[in-house]
C-alpha cells in the first residue's frame, strides 16, 4: 500500500511539473531549445490587437487581419487617420514586410500579387547579435531575447529588435505566442511609443457601405448600411448578400451571382462580372435597366473610391435587349441623379 501511494504522489510531482512547465502567451518556454518566428509572430485569424500611443496623434492604431494563407499574411491598420494595408511573407526563416499600402479603405485580396524584395522584419537564429539590412538605410539587430516589458495588455518577455537608421532608432518587441507587442521610436527631439492595449477574438472588420437603388420616379436613392468581414472573407460574397438582403428593387435577383469582383490598381477601376441571371431575370425596360446599372456602379465606385466601373456577364460583354456596354467600356459614377436625404 505504501508503494502504492508513493507511486501516485510521484506522478501527481509530476504532472505539477509539466503542467507549470506549459508557459503563457508572452512567457518563454524554457524548454525549448530554439525559437522560430512562427513562436514570435503567429498568423492569427479574426484577431483584432489595440495599440495605446504615446508621443503621437497616430501612435494609437488597431491592427486586423484580413487575409491569411500559406505563409502570407494582409494586415490591415487604423490608426484613425488613415487605413493602411501591409502584406508580410515569412520565407526562408525571415519574416519579410513584402508591401504597404496607405489610403485602402476598401476590402481587396494583395496576397498572390508578385512582389520583389521587402523588408526584413525578422531573422532567424533568434538569438541576440544576429543582425541584418533591413533596407538599404537601415540595419536591423537583435538586441535581446528576454526583455521584460510592461504594456496596458500586461507583461511580457520579449525579443528586442533595434532598427538603426539616418532618421533615428526603433525598438521593435516581439512576444512569444502574441506577436508585437511594443514599438518605441526615437531620434532628435522626439519619442514615440505604440503599446499593446488588447488582443480581442472574434472580432471582425466593420465597414460602411453607401448602397444606391432606383426609385419609381426615376432617380437613385441610397441607404448607409455595415458589413461585416472575417479573414478571408472575399467582397463579392458579403456585398452581393447585403445588396440582395437590401435592395428594394432588387438589383441583384436571386439568382444572380458575382462571379469576381475586385480593384484594378494600375487603372484605378473596378471590374464586375456577373452570372447571365443579372439579365435573364431582370424585369425592367430601358430606363429602369439604366438606373440599376447606375445604382450597381455608384454602390461599388463610392465604396472603392473610384471613378470607372467595368461590367462585364460571365467574363464577356454586358449585352440585353436594352442596353449594349462595348468590351472595354467602363460604366462612370454619376451622382447628378441621386436623390438627396431630407
Amino acid at each position: 500500500m505504501k508503494k502504492i501511494l508513493l507511486i501516485l504522489a510521484v506522478c501527481a510531482m509530476l504532472l505539477t511539473s509539466c503542467a507549470n512547465m506549459t508557459p503563457k502567451p508572452g512567457e518563454t518556454d524554457n524548454t525549448k531549445e530554439e525559437f522560430s518566428i512562427e513562436d514570435y509572430y503567429p498568423f492569427t485569424e479574426n484577431t483584432k490587437y489595440s495599440y495605446e500611443g504615446k508621443g503621437n496623434e497616430f501612435a494609437t492604431y488597431t491592427v486586423l487581419v484580413d487575409y491569411a494563407a500559406d505563409n502570407r499574411i494582409q494586415t490591415r491598420t487604423d490608426n484613425g487617420g488613415t487605413e493602411s494595408v501591409n502584406v508580410l511573407e515569412l520565407k526562408d526563416d525571415q519574416l519579410i514586410l513584402l508591401y504597404s499600402r496607405g489610403e485602402t479603405y476598401f476590402r481587396q485580396n494583395f496576397l498572390n500579387n508578385e512582389y520583389d524584395g521587402g523588408k526584413i522584419l525578422l531573422k532567424e537564429p533568434l538569438k541576440e547579435g544576429n543582425s541584418w539590412n533591413y533596407d538599404e538605410n537601415t540595419t536591423a539587430t537583435i538586441t535581446g531575447i528576454s526583455k521584460e516589458i510592461t504594456t496596458p495588455s500586461g507583461n511580457y518577455k520579449a525579443i528586442e529588435v533595434t532598427l538603426e537608421g539616418e532618421q533615428g532608432k526603433t525598438l521593435d518587441y516581439y512576444s512569444n505566442d502574441v506577436g508585437l507587442v511594443k514599438t518605441i521610436a526615437a531620434g532628435e527631439g522626439y519619442e514615440v511609443s505604440s503599446s499593446l492595449s488588447s488582443m480581442e477574438s472574434n472580432k471582425p472588420l466593420i465597414q460602411a457601405l453607401t448602397l444606391y437603388y432606383p426609385n419609381i420616379d426615376g432617380y437613385l436613392n441610397t441607404i448607409d448600411v455595415q458589413i461585416e468581414f472575417n479573414t478571408n472573407d472575399e467582397p463579392k460574397d458579403v456585398i452581393e448578400k447585403i445588396v440582395k438582403d437590401l435592395s428594394v428593387y432588387e438589383i441583384l435577383s436571386p439568382n444572380t451571382k458575382i462571379n469576381n469582383l475586385f480593384y484594378n490598381e494600375e487603372e484605378n477601376s473596378v471590374h464586375i462580372d456577373l452570372t447571365e441571371d443579372f439579365v435573364t431575370e431582370m424585369n425592367a425596360g430601358a430606363g429602369f435597366e439604366a438606373l440599376i446599372l447606375q445604382s450597381l456602379t455608384n454602390t461599388l465606385g463610392q465604396y472603392y473610391g473610384v471613378r470607372e466601373v467595368y461590367i462585364t456577364i460571365d467574363e464577356g460583354p454586358y449585352e440585353s435587349g436594352h442596353i449594349i456596354i462595348e468590351k472595354g467600356e467602363p460604366y462612370l459614377v454619376n451622382f447628378d441623379n441621386v436623390k438627396t436625404k431630407e
